[in-house]
């Protein structure tokens, strides 16, 4: 049997089982918590160079089974690949060319997957982007909520302002913005499926005459400065490096003088915007989220000032968005068999993946979240935002 295996495999310490095709079994440590299931007899070679993109598309292609919680599979695969890749260089800086179409295909990828699926996973008012917990006994119901009403603080919205929401997703924060706060709310989206399914949702709740959903490219929006204030959450990651300063410029374009705009998105712990090394940025570029790029906090933060925006609030939420992401990852461990019902096998393969690597990448800081606020300034430099912060946490 030890034969069977390479020598570099034989001499881990790591609570690991390997299940190869033939029956045998070989632990790598004491007390497995992890079993890797072998069907293809070519993994062998591959798990003596395991980067985390390899062993991911094995079991999302079926080539290998894995054993145990999907949190204990992703902390154990992450100490296996860094025990026989060691400091590996990380990818290379991602550059890809974003058009309208490129980036509308890639939306509906991701997000046009299943409203139902999305539903089992997700709180009720399925806010899709990192919540924000008060405290650590805050349920993820109470932790969104917490969201909406920080960043709507934030944004000092006021009874009648007119909201732009790009991004809006299935259209929680829109309709929270209007029904906790009196605002006006414009929301764009290029998911047909969320853009259903929030416009239901808005009638529902007799919303209709404050909140207006359409399917719209954030490089068509209105450039009249006709909106008071402008949140967008989970929207920076899908515009791509190159046309970060375009996005900026259409923000300052969109927004009237003295308004505010919010933006909320992860940000890449390299200052050059590259993904996270040994294949995990790779992994969510083929299978998650592709043409993503994630820039590095001085990145959009230069994109934003140089549109004629000043940044007057940065706030890191990195921790907040690992809670999160462990919520869903629960929650959809959970209901497995209902979910298997709902998307191909292929599709949770990956988002089980997803949710708990994503959960495990903010905690151990290879990627962040900030939110990030800004103002356009008077003709004469001034603004009329509080002097403190005092009134986000009153």
């Amino acid at each position: 049997m030890l034969a069977q295996l390479p020598p570099v495999l034989q001499s881990l310490q790591l609570p690991l089982r390997l299940k190869l095709w033939d029956g045998h079994a070989f632990d790598l440590g004491p007390k497995p918590q992890v079993t890797i299931l072998v069907k293809d007899p070519q993994l062998i070679t591959q798990l003596t160079h395991p980067s985390l993109d390899e062993l991911g598309a094995a079991f999302v292609e079926g080539k290998l089974e894995l054993e145990g919680s999907i949190a204990e599979v992703i902390r154990v695969c992450d100490e296996l690949s860094v025990a026989l890749l060691k400091d590996e260089e990380d990818d290379q800086p991602v550059r890809t060319e974003h058009d309208k179409a490129t980036d509308a295909a890639a939306i509906s990828y991701h997000y046009d997957l299943s409203n139902a699926f999305y539903q089992l996973w997700l709180d009720s008012d399925m806010a899709y982007s990192c919540a924000y917990f008060k405290s650590a006994t805050n349920t993820l119901e109470q932790a969104q909520q917490n969201k909406f009403e920080h960043l709507c603080r934030k944004l000092r919205l006021q009874k009648g302002d007119y909201l732009l929401d790009v991004g809006c997703g299935w259209g929680g924060l829109a309709r929270y913005a209007a029904r906790e706060f009196g605002a006006k709310v414009f929301g764009i989206t290029l998911s047909q499926e969320q853009l259903k399914l929030a416009r239901e949702r808005v009638k529902a709740e007799d919303l209709e005459g404050q909140v207006e959903l359409q399917i719209l490219d954030y490089r068509d929006l209105p450039q009249d400065g006709r909106f008071d204030k402008v949140v967008s959450v989970g929207m920076f990651e899908h515009v791509g490096h190159a046309n970060l300063a375009l996005y900026c410029q259409r923000l300052f374009g969109a927004v009237r003088e003295g308004g505010v705009v919010m933006n909320h998105g992860i940000t890449s712990k390299h200052t050059d915007g590259r993904p996270v090394g040994r294949g995990a940025g790779s992994f969510i570029e083929r299978y998650v989220f592709p043409h993503g790029e994630l820039p590095h906090l001085s990145m959009i933060s230069a994109r934003i000032s140089e549109a004629g925006l000043e940044i007057v609030d940065v706030e890191s939420l990195r921790l907040h968005y690992a809670r999160t992401l462990e919520h869903w990852s629960n929650r959809l461990e959970a209901q497995l068999d209902k979910a298997g019902a709902l998307v191909p096998e292929k599709a949770l393969r990956i988002w089980r993946l997803y949710l708990a690597g994503c959960s495990y990448a903010f905690a151990k800081g290879w990627i962040n979240l900030h939110q990030i606020l800004a103002v356009k300034p008077f003709a004469d430099g001034s603004h009329d935002l509080p002097l403190t912060r005092a009134d986000f946490y009153r």
